[in-house]
């Protein structure tokens, strides 16, 4: 009989990966940009920080639209996918302490299934 197991995934490059919307869209757009709410030194920010403290493991990027530019600057974490609206930098360390290094959630910043782009 064939061996007809699907072989196991390898193992994650990366403990966590961050996808920063670093989208720009003309100004006075109706759905306005992530870059436009200053998500770029954000990321910069996040990036330098993180590997401040040493996160192992954990690679920020910046990200094209993640679609959800109405509740921006944005960032998604995998593997867990979990949203957040981030506006300052104290709130990127409470992601980066929080999340990233305590495997916790900052409730205040996330971004959930009710949080959905308005139709039209």
């Amino acid at each position: 009989m064939p061996d007809t197991s699907v072989p196991p995934d390898p193992p994650p490059y990366f403990r966590a990966h961050v996808f920063v919307c670093c989208n720009r869209r003309p100004d006075g757009h109706r759905r306005g940009s992530c870059a436009a709410r200053g998500s770029e030194k954000l990321r910069d920010y996040m990036k330098a920080r993180a590997k401040e403290l040493g996160l192992a493991g954990i690679r920020i990027n910046q990200a094209g639209c993640l679609d959800r530019c109405e509740f921006g600057p944005t960032l998604v974490i995998y593997p867990e996918g979990i949203w957040y609206r981030p506006e300052t930098p104290a709130d990127i360390d409470e992601i980066l302490e929080t999340h990233l290094r305590g495997g916790g959630r900052v409730r205040r910043l996330m971004l959930t299934e009710k949080d959905v782009v308005p139709k039209g």
